[in-house]
């Protein structure tokens, strides 16, 4: 089934909108290119969100001028394709629609780093939106049957640890547990 989608964009881009040069047209052409290839409108719903909710999380690390948080989300995002494309073709699991390429799922994976980068810079009650539509981006992958639960599962599991690893708190006191050599105790800091 394919698509013919014509976006129209008024908005006067200034020298000083450059980062919305930069989110906004890739974002649209990544709309465009999913659009062509849905099946249903969960589907299509899925594939939009998928690229949406990376593109939110990193969009705002830009809006804010959030450097160390653009570093954070690179890193988080680079590990999770790596790990996630690395599994897809070294164990090539069937798909339940016959193609390959099942485990994990990297819409899931690319949208749980999104909504977790988002939880552990911005706070939970930013990610909440970002979670559910995670959610249902691993739900419609299913009911799309191009993966099994565990292909989602693992998929969420790979995209949340790698920004939860990589990912530190924009603002406000941070307080973790410290370990080494010399003694262990609580760290409190905070970011003026």
């Amino acid at each position: 089934m394919l698509f013919i989608i014509q976006i129209k964009i008024r908005y006067n881009f200034k020298k000083k909108d450059n980062i919305l040069k930069k989110l906004v047209l890739p974002f649209i052409a990544g709309f465009m290119i999913t659009n062509s290839f849905a099946e249903d409108k969960t589907t299509l719903a899925g594939d939009i969100l998928q690229i949406l909710i990376p593109s939110v999380a990193y969009g705002t690390t830009l809006y804010l001028d959030d450097k160390e948080g653009q570093m954070e989300f690179y890193k988080s995002f680079a590990t999770n394709e790596a790990i996630t494309y690395g599994l897809k073709y070294s164990v090539n699991k069937k798909r339940p629609n016959g193609g390959e390429h099942s485990f994990p799922s990297g819409h899931t994976s690319a949208s749980f780093q999104g909504a977790t980068f988002i939880h552990k810079r911005y706070g939970l009650k930013y990610a909440i939106p970002a979670y559910m539509a995670a959610t249902f981006v691993g739900y419609s992958r299913v009911d799309a049957r191009a993966h099994y639960t565990i292909d989602v599962a693992a998929g969420a599991l790979i995209g949340s640890l790698s920004s939860y690893y990589f990912t530190t708190k924009y603002k406000g006191f941070k307080i973790q547990p410290v370990a080494n050599l010399s003694g262990y105790g609580i760290e409190v800091s905070t970011k003026w």
